[in-house]
């Protein structure tokens, strides 16, 4: 497999997926017009790689903003890696948020209580 790239723009997220060290990497904003389209290809290729592996995958996620349908996308992604874990798969996700918006906070935390996977909210400075 190739690593997966995408370029971030001004309502799309970075994303990044290095097949070798199993990170995947999705930063910045999130409200494309069309998120099922543009987690369409994210999605494919974290199912084709964990039909081919079994290493670890570490999710590191530092989104400042989500709108409905990415927040959609993301859960699906996050129920993707949670049954991977449950065949066994390591995986550990990683939520960085403002520390200073107690909001985000709470929201993270509610995605959090639906998964039994490593899942860690971590606050940065803002």
């Amino acid at each position: 497999m190739e690593k997966l790239l995408i370029e971030g723009g001004t309502s799309s997220p970075s994303v990044s997926f290095d097949d070798e060290t199993g990170l995947l990497e999705i930063g910045g904003e999130s409200y494309p017009e069309n998120s099922f389209e543009f987690y369409a290809p994210v999605m494919e290729w974290l199912k084709a790689f964990l039909k081919e592996n079994k290493r670890p995958v570490s999710f590191k996620i530092t989104l400042s903003y989500l709108n409905t349908s990415s927040t959609k996308c993301m859960i699906d992604l996050l129920d993707e890696l949670e049954s991977a874990h449950a065949r066994g798969t390591p995986v550990r996700v990683e939520w960085y948020y403002d520390g200073d918006n107690e909001r985000a906070r709470d929201t993270i935390d509610e995605f959090k209580e639906d998964f039994t996977m490593p899942f860690e909210v971590v606050p940065r400075a803002g």
